[in-house]
C-alpha cells in the first residue's frame, strides 16, 4: 500500500494508474477503522478497483466540539488493517492539506429537505461539514466508484444529492450493507467509547429495527414507535428519534406503506456515546 500526505502526488499517482485501464475505487473514512470500512475496501477489491482509502478526521462535520476531541484516533492500527485488507493507496492528509485557505473559503451546498430532519435537525451544521469535505476528496481523487456504508444512511443520500448538485453524476455511488456485531450493533467507531456495560445493552437499538419491520402487518407505527421508546428508555438510552421514512427521498412517513420502500431510522445516546442504525423494511 502507498500513503500519501499530499494533494499533489496522490493526484499523479491515481493519473497514472487510470492510463493503465484500471478504474479507481474510493472509501472515505475518519479513522478508527473497523469491519465495516474493511467490508467496503473488500467490495471496491471485488469490482477490480484500484482502491483508494482517505484518513481525514474532518472538523467541519462535528457539531460538538467535544465530539470531535473524543473520536477515537488509532493512524498505525488503521493502516495495519488496510494493508492487511488489500488497500492500494491511502490518503493521510492534514487539515491545512484539504482547506488550505480555511475552512470559511469553501463552498457550501443546499441539501434542502434532507438537511431538516432527523440527523440534519440534531446536528445543526453537520451535513454542511460532509458537503464540504466530500466534495473537497473526490475533486482529489477523482474516483469511478464511491463506496459508503448504509449505516450512515442519511449521509449516503446526502452524498447522493452533493453528486447531483456538483455536476458528478458520472460517480457511481455504492452502497453497502451495514456491518453488525453478533447481537446487531452496527459496527462503529464510536463503539469503541462504548463502557462494557452499555455494550452489553447497545444491541437493543437493532431490536428495536427488528420490531418495527416484522410488526409492520400487525401493529400501527405509532405503537411500536411507543413500545421502542419506553425499551430504549428502560435500557437507559435517551431517544432522540425513531423514523420511519420513505427510503427513497427520506419524507418521513406517519404509518406504515405498502406502496413505497420504507427505511426505520434511529438515533439514541447512552451516557455519552450517539448510536444510530437503520433498517431498510421493503424494496417495493
Amino acid at each position: 500500500m502507498v500513503i500519501f500526505k499530499k494533494i499533489e502526488d496522490i493526484k499523479n499517482y491515481i493519473s497514472l494508474k487510470n492510463t493503465t485501464g484500471i478504474n479507481t475505487g474510493f472509501v472515505p473514512t475518519m479513522g478508527a477503522l473497523h469491519e465495516g470500512h474493511l467490508s467496503l475496501i473488500e467490495k471496491a477489491r471485488t469490482d477490480g478497483m484500484l482502491v483508494v482509502c482517505s484518513i481525514f478526521l474532518n472538523p467541519t462535520q462535528f457539531n460538538d466540539k467535544k465530539d470531535l476531541e473524543k473520536y477515537p484516533v488509532s493512524t498505525d492500527d488503521d493502516i495495519a488493517l488496510l494493508v492487511k485488507a488489500g488497500c492500494d493507496v491511502l490518503f493521510l492528509p492534514a487539515v491545512e492539506e484539504i482547506y488550505p485557505d480555511g475552512v470559511d473559503k469553501m463552498p457550501t451546498y443546499d441539501f434542502g429537505y434532507l438537511d431538516t430532519i432527523l440527523e440534519g435537525a440534531n446536528r445543526p451544521g453537520h451535513f454542511k461539514g460532509v458537503g464540504q469535505v466530500v466534495s473537497r476528496l473526490l475533486e482529489i481523487v477523482e474516483p469511478h466508484s464511491l463506496y459508503m456504508g448504509q449505516k450512515d444512511y442519511q449521509q449516503c443520500m446526502v452524498v447522493c444529492k452533493l453528486l447531483e448538485l456538483t455536476g458528478r453524476q458520472n460517480i457511481n455511488l455504492i452502497i453497502c450493507p451495514t456491518t453488525r456485531e453478533a447481537d446487531g450493533l452496527a459496527m462503529s467507531s464510536r463503539n469503541r467509547r462504548l463502557t462494557e456495560p452499555q455494550r452489553v445493552i447497545a444491541g437493543v437499538i437493532y431490536r428495536c429495527l427488528v420490531s418495527i419491520e416484522s410488526k409492520q402487518s400487525t401493529t400501527e407505527l405509532d405503537i411500536v414507535k411507543k413500545e421502542c421508546e419506553e425499551l430504549l428508555k428502560a435500557k437507559g438510552f435517551i431517544t432522540e428519534y425513531i423514523a420511519l421514512a420513505n427510503a427513497k427521498d427520506l419524507t418521513l412517513l406517519d404509518s406504515y406503506r405498502k406502496d413505497v420502500p420504507m427505511v426505520a431510522l434511529i438515533a439514541a445516546k447512552i451516557g455519552e456515546i450517539r448510536l444510530i442504525d437503520n433498517i431498510v423494511l421493503n424494496k417495493a
